[in-house]
C-alpha cells in the first residue's frame, strides 16, 4: 500500500465524528439500506489517479485504522466510510506524484537512520519491526516510501516557508494556537453537486426565513434544526459539539462560528457540503501564547496548510476515476 502519514487529520476527524464533512455526507444519503456490501477482490482497482491505480487491498489497513464497522451499520453508511478512506488515499497518491516532480531525491541514509531509530524504540517495548509491520498493515517497502515522502515534503516546504508568512499565519489563527474552542449548532440544507441555481436559491431562502423567525422569537433554534436541518445533528437540535479554529470542521464554517458571540446567529454560510445557519452556544478562552515560544509549532501547521492548498489544486487538475460500487 502507499499510505502516507499525512492522513492523520482526516483519520482523526472520522474517529471523532465531529468533522462536518463526515457528519453531513452520511446524512445526505438516501434512507438507510441494510443490504450487505459485497467485499471486492483485494487486487481490484478502487480508483485510478492520473493513470496510477489504488486497489481495494490498499484501503483495508486504513479502514482498520478508522475502526471496525458494527455488523448492523447500514450499507450506505459503510459505503460512505469506504469513500472517505479512498479520498484519503487519493490525496496521498496525488501528493506523492507531485513530490516526484517537484522535490529533491531522498538520501536513503536518512531513511535507514529513521528505521533504525524506530527499531530501537520498539525494542524497548519488547516489539520487533516485523510485529510493527503486521500491526500497521504495511511492509518495509511501504514504510520506506512513507518516510521518503515525509522527507521530500519537508525539503519542498522548507524552501517555500518565510518567517513573515509564518508570523502572519500565527496572527490570523491566534485563536487556534491559544487553544480557544467553541461549541455551535447549525441548521443545514444539503446542496448536492447536481443542484441547480434554483435549488440553491430555494435552500438559501428557506434558511433566511427560518433565521428571521428565530431572531423574532417565533421559533426556537433547536426545534427548527430538528424539523428542517438535513444533518445527522438535527436530532440533537443541531449541536455539532466543541471544535477548535482549524482542522476539524470546514474552514468557512469555522471562520463564521469564531466570528460570533455566544447566542448570536450567523448569516447563511456556504461550505462544500451545503448551506448553514450557525448559532454559537459556548466559547472557551484557552490560554495566552507567545509566538517566539511556539514558532516551530506554528511553522508545522503553516506547512500543513500549504499541503492542503497544494492538494486542492492537484485535485482540480488531476484525472481521477472512482471504481467503488
Amino acid at each position: 500500500m502507499k499510505r502516507g502519514i499525512w492522513i492523520n487529520y482526516a483519520v482523526g476527524a472520522v474517529l471523532c465524528g465531529v468533522a462536518l464533512c463526515v457528519v453531513e455526507r452520511s446524512e445526505a444519503q438516501a434512507p438507510a439500506s441494510k443490504a450487505k456490501l459485497e467485499k471486492p477482490a483485494s487486487g481490484k482497482a478502487a480508483a485510478t489517479v492520473n493513470g496510477e491505480v489504488i486497489t481495494h487491498a490498499q484501503m483495508e489497513p486504513l479502514l482498520k485504522a478508522i475502526g471496525n464497522f458494527p455488523a448492523e451499520l447500514p450499507a450506505d453508511q459503510r459505503r460512505e466510510m469506504h469513500r472517505e478512506a479512498l479520498s484519503m488515499l487519493i490525496d496521498d497518491l496525488l501528493l506523492q506524484q507531485f513530490l516526484r516532480k517537484n522535490a529533491p531525491a531522498v538520501n536513503q541514509a536518512e531513511v535507514d537512520k529513521k528505521i533504525a531509530e524506530l527499531a530501537e524504540g520498539l525494542k524497548s517495548k519488547n516489539k520487533t519491526l516485523q510485529e510493527f509491520y503486521q500491526e500497521t498493515g504495511q511492509t518495509e517497502a511501504d514504510l520506506r516510501t512513507n518516510l521518503s515522502n515525509v522527507f521530500q515534503w519537508a525539503a519542498y516546504a522548507e524552501k517555500r516557508v518565510k518567517e513573515t508568512e509564518v508570523q502572519k499565519y500565527y496572527q490570523t489563527y491566534k485563536d487556534f494556537f491559544e487553544k480557544v474552542t467553541v461549541r455551535a449548532s447549525h441548521i443545514c440544507m444539503r446542496i448536492p453537486p447536481t443542484a441547480t441555481t434554483g435549488d440553491r436559491e430555494a435552500a438559501r431562502k428557506k434558511l433566511l426565513e427560518l433565521r428571521a423567525l428565530i431572531l423574532a422569537g417565533k421559533l426556537d433554534f433547536a426545534e427548527a434544526a430538528r424539523q428542517h436541518s438535513q444533518c445527522i445533528s438535527a436530532s440533537k437540535g443541531g449541536d455539532v459539539g466543541v471544535f477548535p479554529r482549524k482542522f476539524v470542521v470546514d474552514e468557512n464554517f469555522a471562520r463564521a462560528a469564531f466570528a460570533l458571540k455566544p447566542g448570536e446567529l450567523s448569516d447563511v454560510v456556504q461550505t462544500d457540503y451545503g448551506l448553514h445557519i450557525i448559532k454559537l452556544t459556548d466559547r472557551k478562552p484557552g490560554q495566552p501564547s507567545e509566538y517566539a515560544r511556539i514558532k516551530e509549532e506554528v511553522k508545522d501547521f503553516y506547512m500543513e496548510e500549504l499541503r492542503h492548498q497544494i492538494l486542492a489544486q492537484l485535485r482540480k487538475d488531476a484525472k481521477i476515476e472512482i471504481h467503488l460500487p
